[in-house]
This record gives C-alpha cells, structure tokens and sequence, in this order.
C-alpha cells in the first residue's frame, strides 16, 4: 500500500508561505476539489472530484495527530463519480462534504497543499510521497525541512482531517 509522511497546518502568512513555496518548487497547478466522505469502520473513505478532471475513491488510513504522521492510502480512478457517490451514500452514508480550492505546489517529490477550504479558512497540507525505498524517517526530515521552510509553527500544526473540523463546529451535519 502506499504511503505518504503528511502535515496539515493553519496557513498564518499565506502569501509569503505561497510565494516559498513557489520559490523552491518544481510545478504548480490549481485544483477545485470536492471530497465525499462516507462512514467507514476502518481508517476514512472518500470520494474525491477534481473540477474538468477526473475522480478518484480514496482509502486512507492516518493517526490524528499533529505533526508528520504516516498515511496508507489506496486509490481508484472512477469513471462514473455521482453513480459510485450515489452506491456508497446508499450502502454507507455521507458523513460530510469538503469543498476546496487547491493549490498544489510540488517541491521533489512533496505535494504542498495551498488549500482555501469552504467555510474552515486557508491551510497548508505536505504529503511527502514515500517511494519504495524511503524510509519514515527520510519523509519526517522532508517534511520537518519544509515545515522549517514554511515558517510554519508548532502552533499551526492540526491533528484533524477538514471534514472532521466541519463535523466538530457542526455536529449532525454531512
């Protein structure tokens, strides 16, 4: 299964954050994102559309925790995203809904995240992809570089997934 080594942080001085980024990165492109969670007994399920794109079912599995963490995750192109939406919101239920405006930054092989969530704010997420031979600690030196890099501080550092940030400000709401 791959693997990432992720952070997810408020975004504190967006446009100097964002403008390193694009500093040391090798590409940029802008992403309109909408993620379908569902109820799932084992790690997160989400169905994840990429405005004029493509979709992808996403299977994850990460600790809420601040700072770097590892995530297993398996993915699947879909073809027909309000066919499977409509199957696992049958099956399982909608637990929540998150709307975004990504801008992905890639800097080696870390995806930087410049995400403007609907109704939560500006955040910054790194998803350090582990090749087959990177080792856990290889990815939290990366991610801690470009935490560093960043200027991202201790105290920006969030444990939680966006849809269970909406779910804690909104309870009952998908």
């Amino acid at each position: 299964m791959p693997q990432n080594i992720e952070i997810k942080a408020h975004a504190t001085d967006w446009d100097h954050q964002l403008a390193t980024a694009r500093a040391i990165g090798d590409s940029e492109s802008l992403l309109i994102q909408e993620d379908i969670f569902f109820a799932c007994n084992n790690g997160r399920l989400k169905l994840r559309i990429i405005e004029g794109d493509h979709a992808e079912l996403i299977h994850y599995h990460r600790p809420n925790r601040s700072g770097p963490k590892t995530s297993d995750y398996a993915l699947l192109p879909v073809t027909d995203p309000q066919g499977i939406r409509h199957i696992l919101a049958t099956a399982y239920g909608e637990v929540g809904v998150i709307r975004k405006r990504r801008t992905l930054v890639m800097v080696g092989q870390t995806r930087v995240h410049f995400d403007e969530v609907e109704s939560l704010g500006k955040f910054i997420e790194l998803e350090v992809v582990l090749g087959e031979r990177d080792t856990h600690k290889f990815g939290e030196a990366e991610a801690n570089r470009l935490i560093k890099a960043l200027s991202i501080h201790e105290t920006d550092l969030i444990p939680d997934a966006y849809v269970d940030i909406v779910r804690q400000r909104n309870p009952g709401t998908p």
